[in-house]
């Protein structure tokens, strides 16, 4: 089973790595996971900054 990643300069998802570790975020189990990479990064931010306030 491959693994899935996002990557964050040309905004594809990969299944496997095949891209500079820099420019890549996951793994993800599945690629739908892998599509909604930005949505759970910019959510964790928030969350993240509600606790420091």
């Amino acid at each position: 089973m491959a693994d899935f990643w996002y990557n964050v300069v040309t905004h594809q998802v990969e299944a496997g790595a095949q891209s500079d570790w820099t420019q890549l975020i996951g793994p993800y189990a599945t690629r739908e996971e892998a599509e909604h990479a930005l949505e759970k990064v910019h959510q964790r931010n928030e969350e993240w900054e509600a606790e420091d306030d």
